[in-house]
């Protein structure tokens, strides 16, 4: 193959790249950070996929220093953390606060879920009747945080 045909192939694959890469409705790719070990955390991926969400996964070794790259404090920390058209969403946050939160476009760092409560999506086990009542958070980097929403325990806690 001369140089000419390699060029132009490969301007073409590019271009086919380029395509797969692009989401025609332009929305923004959630970029999830989790430790290769963590079941939980494929769950919810596959719970943001199910609403239609494009996700894009990093195994990492020091999820810690995301965590701090991001200003995660510790009391908001969850499992794995994910980054969204500029906001972080920590944890087992439900489809529907992040779709709520990128239409709203509060003047937030981002969501969390902390810790890892039963019932959550990801962390749904047992009956739901023992689901766990929890908060999503918002904070703002700075040690602010306030209740976004309040999920139910029991059967009434998956959204």
């Amino acid at each position: 193959m001369n140089k000419t045909a390699i060029i132009v192939v490969s301007i073409v694959l590019l271009g086919i790249a380029g395509l797969f890469a692009f989401q025609s409705d332009g929305a923004p790719t959630l970029v999830v950070y989790k430790t290769a070990s963590c079941g939980c955390c494929g769950t919810w991926i596959e719970h943001m996929k199910a609403a239609g969400y494009t996700v894009e996964v990093h195994d990492v070794e020091d999820l810690n220093s995301i965590k701090q790259q991001n200003n995660v404090a510790g009391n908001l920390s969850s499992c794995h953390t994910a980054i969204i058209d500029g906001y972080v969403v920590e944890g087992h946050v439900p489809a529907e606060d992040v779709t709520r939160m990128l239409a709203e476009r509060p003047a937030i760092l981002g969501l969390s879920v902390p810790g890892m409560p039963i019932g959550a999506p990801g962390m749904e086990q047992g009956a739901p009747a023992d689901y766990q009542a929890y908060n999503v958070i918002t904070f703002d980097g700075s040690g602010a945080t306030a209740v976004y929403r309040s999920v139910a325990g029991g059967a009434n806690s998956r959204p």
